[in-house]
């Protein structure tokens, strides 16, 4: 089985080709990014931002495990999107052992749904 798999911090779209034919997934990821803190904010402030920051990274953590129990079994996976999301996600593929089974990182712009399918379709030429 294949997997192509568009994301940002927003959510993930992963479409799975099988000989059968595809299944589309969307995850989203419940999170916004944490709000920066002020120069000079005082002790409480900074504890409260430590708390959103930490909540972030557990929600994010939450999010791309969510992602990888998806991916664990495919053969091959295709991974686009914009801006960090993507690497960060390689990052942790690598740490799971999965590395091997990605065929190509590409930064692209917002995709429809649509437009998501036909781009796994056309890198796994099926």
């Amino acid at each position: 089985m294949h997997a192509g798999l568009w994301l940002d911090h927003r959510r993930a779209v992963i479409v799975i080709v099988t000989d059968h034919g595809e299944e589309m997934h969307e995850i989203p990821s419940n999170i916004d990014k944490p709000a920066g803190g002020e120069n000079g904010a005082g002790v409480g402030e900074r504890l409260t931002q430590d708390m959103r920051d930490r909540k972030y990274r557990t929600r994010l953590n939450r999010y791309y495990n969510s992602i990888i129990t998806i991916l664990r079994d495919k053969e091959a996976i295709l991974i686009f999107g914009p801006g960090e999301a993507k690497e960060e996600l390689v990052k942790r593929l690598e740490i799971k052992g999965l590395k091997r089974h990605i065929q190509g990182v590409e930064t692209v712009d917002k995709m429809t749904d649509r437009q998501i399918a036909a781009r796994v379709r056309e890198h796994f030429k099926l």
